[in-house]
């Protein structure tokens, strides 16, 4: 090879290089507090700005709890709802922690319900949620009429929230799918905003069980059946056998809208189910020990603290090397991201902390993966910060 040829091979291995330390300086001039972690699919680190630290995660907390969910329970994975019925038509519900027993399935699920046991009265629902412990209780989670408070349960509907609008003393279904039940008018004239809000449930199992119930027999009501007797709650007896089973739709799809819409109650329902997997009733506990065994076979173990799996608790705290991993690990998933931006990403939002974390494609290194959190009230300057990392990479 010439001389003249080893010159222009030699230029041309260089020319990334000022690229990339033209964007390093772009990112410390935007915002040289920021966290800022960027490595190629290879593992090389691009930008390593102010990673020594552990961060908090915020809903970026998410992406580890998706993770953890394909890996435990699998994409296909279905919860499932248990009904059971006695020789005196008292219908028995078991809930097993269905993130997404929402009112757009509850109508699908009620008609089938009603064909399997036929329009004959149903003298009483039983509401049985002892697959979870009554005295859960989710690091983070405060006791609000805000909805990403909403309590977590074996057994809840539409995320244990309620939508409504209030005028006056007048409450009524914010949603067309949803019938408006008693409890949800008496909560809703207790702790509802006038006009249209969404509330959670109060922080007490009764009530959110009550209002499972009322609405699971309304759509009973609308689907040609109907229910005659009370609403109590209890254990299904042991020498009943299920009438019908309804299982959720697969665990991939509950991931996409979880990691769209950020919501909390979701994330935890899916977070104590791999905790199922260790047999007998959910817990927390038992969800941070399958959770802690899979970081530590990954070696997460100090990378990665986990105080429940939606990032509501200030106590979780991740390494940005550590986050970059599990995005390396979650990386044949990544289609389930749907940022806000249009990107492969996740951001995480709370008082005084802005993250966003995922994927980016770059002309230069190819599909990188990225860690951004921010310690001020520009929750902006996080996706400027990425689009300068696009931009320059």
């Amino acid at each position: 090879m010439s001389s003249r040829l080893l010159a222009l091979a030699f230029a041309l291995l260089l020319l990334p290089a000022p690229a990339l330390a033209s964007v390093k300086e772009k990112v410390a001039a935007m915002a040289p507090t920021a966290l800022v972690y960027v490595v190629d699919d290879k593992g090389t680190e691009l930008i390593a700005q102010n990673v020594d630290k552990p961060f908090v995660p915020a809903s970026v907390t998410k992406l580890v709890t998706a993770w953890l969910a394909l890996e435990v329970l699998g994409p296909d994975y279905r919860f499932e709802t248990k009904f059971y019925l006695d020789k005196n038509r008292v219908l028995y519900v078991r809930g097993g922690g269905d993130p997404f027993l929402i009112s757009e399935e509850l109508a699908p699920l009620a008609t089938e319900l009603v064909a399997a046991i036929g329009k004959e009265p149903i003298t009483g629902i039983v509401l049985d949620a002892s697959y979870y412990p009554s005295d859960l209780r989710i690091p983070g989670i405060e006791d609000t009429d805000e909805a990403y408070n909403a309590l977590n349960s074996a057994l809840a509907v539409n995320f244990n929230t309620i939508a409504a609008v209030r005028k006056g003393n007048n409450v009524s279904s914010a949603e067309e799918q949803t019938p408006i039940t008693p409890l949800a008018i008496s909560q809703f004239r207790a702790r509802g905003p006038q006009g249209r809000g969404r509330i959670s449930l109060a922080q007490d199992p009764a009530v959110s069980l009550q209002y499972a119930g009322e609405l699971i027999a309304a759509f009973i009501d609308r689907a040609g059946g109907s229910v005659k007797g009370k609403i109590s709650t209890g254990t299904v007896p042991e020498d009943l056998k299920p009438v019908y089973v309804h299982k959720s739709r697969p665990l991939s799809q509950i991931l996409v809208a979880l990691l769209i819409a950020s919501n909390n109650y979701i994330a935890n329902q899916v977070f104590l189910e791999i905790g199922g997997t260790l047999g007998g009733a959910v817990s927390l506990a038992k969800s941070l020990q399958v959770a802690n065994a899979m970081l530590a076979a990954n070696g997460l173990a100090d990378a990665i603290h986990l105080e429940e799996g939606s990032g509501i608790s200030r106590d979780n705290h991740f390494t940005a090397r550590g986050l970059a991993h599990v995005l390396d690990l979650f990386a044949t998933h990544a289609d389930l991201l749907h940022g806000h931006d249009g990107g492969m990403n996740k951001t995480g939002t709370m008082s005084g902390v802005h993250t966003l974390a995922g994927y980016a494609d770059t002309k230069g290194h190819g599909r990188v993966r990225f860690v951004i959190s921010t310690k001020n009230s520009d929750g902006e300057m996080r996706f400027r910060l990425l689009h300068a990392i696009e931009a320059g990479l």
